[in-house]
């Protein structure tokens, strides 16, 4: 099982997102090497449309959130966590 998060970009902190992307990073990075986070991004239009995220567990989903700065300066706001029974073929 994996575990799904969408997020919603805030519009009126969008603006701020070059300046925190690289903090974003720098934790998406050190977070994706100790394991549990399978994929992250934006759809076509992320202002828009958002982005997502999937993880083998629902505490790795969790603790992303948690410390994630996009979620904390307000930029992104993440939906509920939701187990996700994905078929994967590679």
């Amino acid at each position: 099982m994996e575990y799904v998060v969408f997020y919603a970009t805030d519009p009126t902190t969008a603006a701020r997102i070059p300046e925190i992307y690289p903090r974003h990073r720098e934790y998406l990075d050190a977070f994706a090497a100790e394991g549990g986070l399978l994929g992250i991004g934006p759809f076509d239009d992320p202002a828009s449309n958002g982005s997502m995220a999937v993880f083998s567990s629902r505490e790795r989903a969790e603790q992303f959130i948690a410390r994630d700065p996009f979620v904390l300066e307000g930029i992104a706001h993440p939906s509920d966590i939701r187990e996700w029974d994905a078929l994967n073929y590679r």
